[in-house]
């Protein structure tokens, strides 16, 4: 064990904090989706649309009024099939008083102007045209205005993406946006803007743009699709995949890019948000790694070979289980060797002094040392040695028990009486003679306790309260049996160290065992 514990880091080429790691596969957020609940605003050129004209827009649509003034001007807007509305700005031209209509420009008003007003005015319709102008009727109170239509914005909750950059100024273009949700609301195929011909293809309420020649031009949807990253670029053949498996409830999407590789993505809802993930090739930990040749036992929860923090583990509770044996021999031999040989109120004084160590409940007062050291953040090498230095200051009792029972037996025999009458001092009667005396029993149970140590040091461990990672000691390594998948898939986690844990009780115990038997002068019959 020695060998394994102090040899071994040296011939092991990794070291005991070394991570390792490898080109994996990860879930990756890639993208977000929606259903657009917020109305988006194409504003003709030249128009003006503003945050006032929009809030005053949105509160007529609450109130359910199809008009609305925003300081001197006035404005309308007619629905365009579902979520898609054209706001008008109007023109006052003329306006009728109890069917007399007079003009407010100052010119005359045409005969045929004003016969399409009586005609549309009798059948109470609100629009009317004269010569290819529009034109709107508006009742304000007694009072009928007459005036002229000027497009000037389309809000809708469908949005443009356009499949090539250089088609971008005509897909934001206001004139194609209204004449595609026209088309869309008037369930057409097909439309004209700028002497040009686009067929609209509807699949399942995504709509696709296409011109005469049969080039995809826009998407058309109530979806949005975004990038969670800044820097990434969404093709719209990658939206248009994405809404259509939205649209169809599916939860996932393969999606064959540019290059001809096939990708696959997840699609998980959260309330009314969209997630896209898909696994992307990442340098990952290579955690829970099974026995190979490269690493005998596998590599921990950290991804640090198990065999190399065995052997630096081993350092640790060796050391631990030696430096406490030594504290506790130290402080037990001075203590009983001085209680055994004054006796009297020393003694008496002592081993009432031993009673209150004694009283102290061991496990207790040790988790309570380690949650300090916790919430101190104690370093991982000073956590060693405060911990060896508690070890050690509650474990003394019992050696001295045992000194200051075999010196009281020794003190009163000839030898000692010797030592007195030539006159040797008092501490050289102690140390010299009788300690020496007391020092085969001391080895045999110096030699059995250093098992009951390291199992301590190994419990603490377990616990989460012994040595701190990124050191290693065997009860710490133990630690992640703690959780049962842990235990019951990966045994190459616990079942050496606790091996290793095994073997070295038994052994110091067999070792105490022994020596016991070779100082007992009964066992030599």
């Amino acid at each position: 064990m020695f060998t394994f514990s102090f040899l071994g880091p040296l011939l092991s080429p990794y070291s005991q904090t070394q991570v390792f790691k490898g080109l994996g596969l990860m879930t990756k957020d890639y993208a977000s989706a929606i259903y657009n609940t917020e109305l988006r605003y194409t504003v003709q050129e030249g128009e003006k649309f503003g945050a006032a004209e929009r809030a005053q827009f949105l509160l007529a649509m609450g109130k359910n009024q199809t008009d609305f003034s925003v300081g001197a001007d006035s404005y309308a807007y007619v629905p365009l099939g579902e979520g898609s509305y054209l706001l008008m700005k109007l023109n006052p031209i003329a306006e009728a008083l109890l069917g007399n209509l007079r003009s407010l420009t100052g010119q005359a008003l045409e005969p045929a102007f004003v016969q399409a007003f009586d005609k549309a005015f009798k059948a109470k319709e609100e629009f009317f045209s004269v010569g290819g102008i529009d034109y709107r009727i508006v009742q304000k109170g007694k009072t009928s205005q007459v005036a002229t239509i000027d497009d000037v914005a389309l809000a809708t909750l469908n949005v443009f993406d356009a499949y090539l950059k250089e088609n971008e100024p005509l897909v934001n273009s206001f004139d194609f946006r209204l004449a595609s949700t026209r088309a869309i609301a008037d369930k057409e195929t097909t439309f004209k803007e700028q002497d040009l011909t686009f067929n609209l293809i509807d699949e399942d309420g995504l709509f696709t743009v296409v011109d005469d020649k049969g080039t995809n031009i826009a998407e058309v949807s109530n979806i949005i699709v975004n990038p969670l990253e800044q820097s990434l670029f969404l093709e719209v053949d990658f939206k248009k995949a994405i809404r259509e498996a939205i649209a169809n409830r599916e939860d996932k999407v393969n999606y064959t890019e540019a290059n001809g590789n096939v990708v696959e993505y997840v699609i998980n809802r959260v309330n009314t948000n969209y997630y896209i993930k898909t696994l992307v090739p990442t340098e990952l930990i290579r955690i829970y790694e099974a026995p190979s040749s490269e690493h005998p036992l596998g590599l921990d929860n950290n991804g640090m070979d198990v065999m190399t923090r065995l052997m630096y583990g081993g350092r640790v509770s060796l050391l631990v289980g030696f430096v406490v044996i030594f504290i506790e021999l130290f402080i037990g031999v001075i203590v009983g060797g001085v209680s055994g040989y004054f006796g009297n109120w020393v003694d008496t004084s002592l081993m009432r002094l031993v009673d209150l160590f004694n009283s102290i409940p061991f496990y207790p007062m040790v988790l309570i040392f380690g949650s300090v050291m916790d919430a101190l953040e104690v370093p991982p090498m000073t956590r060693i040695f405060l911990l060896m230095a508690i070890l050690g200051l509650l474990g003394w009792t019992g050696v001295a028990r045992v000194v200051r029972g075999q010196i009281l037996s020794l003190r009163e025999q000839d030898f000692m009486v010797a030592t007195e009458a030539t006159g040797i001092r008092t501490s050289r009667r102690i140390f010299r003679h009788l300690v020496p005396n007391v020092m085969p029993l001391l080895i045999v149970q110096a030699t059995a306790g250093l098992g009951g140590i390291i199992i301590s040091e190994a419990t603490l461990g377990f616990l989460g309260l012994g040595v701190k990672y990124p050191l290693a000691s065997w009860g710490s390594i133990i630690n992640v049996a703690s959780d049962a998948y842990v235990m019951t898939n990966f045994w190459f986690m616990w079942l050496p160290a606790g091996s290793l844990i095994l073997l070295t009780v038994l052994g110091f115990n067999f070792v105490g065992d022994g020596l016991r038997d070779a100082f007992d002068p009964k066992m030599k019959r």
